[in-house]
Formats: structure tokens, C-alpha cells, sequence
């Protein structure tokens, strides 16, 4: 699951569904904050990782060998 905030978005609302997805049994959710540059991972079990600029995002094991690269999303004119 991927999910990308918008600016008219609430961080607030958005954590909420990702919890929500993952807790409805999704293995993998991504909450990419374009304006901060951040990224959120949610997994079943486990905490919240938040990661700052990634260049690329592994979804491995879920789905192996794919792997985002983010810098279309970091830079919108590239």
C-alpha cells in the first residue's frame, strides 16, 4: 500500500488509515511525506519506522525485488 500526502492532507488522518490498513491484514504500507521528505513503513507487528530522504524503498520480502525509486516524488520536475 502506498500513500502519498498531498498538502491539503492531515498526517493525522492519513497515519490513522495506515494503521487501519495494516491492522485489516495489508503486510506493507508507505506514507510518503513529499513536502518533508519522508518516508513512514508500516508492517504488521512491528513499530513504525520513519525514514528521512530515501533514495529508493526495498519492499522486500513482501514483494521480491521490487523497489521504489523516489526521486521523481522528491523532485516533481525531474
Amino acid at each position: 500500500m502506498v500513500e502519498i500526502k498531498s498538502p491539503t492532507d492531515s498526517m493525522r488522518v492519513l497515519q490513522a488509515k495506515m494503521r487501519e490498513y495494516i491492522a485489516n491484514e495489508t503486510r506493507l504500507g508507505w506514507l510518503i511525506d513529499s513536502q518533508e521528505r519522508t518516508v513512514s513503513v508500516y508492517r504488521p507487528h512491528a513499530a513504525v519506522r520513519h525514514v528521512s530522504s530515501p533514495a529508493t524503498l526495498s519492499a522486500d520480502p513482501v514483494l521480491p525485488g521490487f523497489t521504489l525509486d523516489l526521486q521523481r516524488i522528491w523532485q516533481p520536475n525531474v
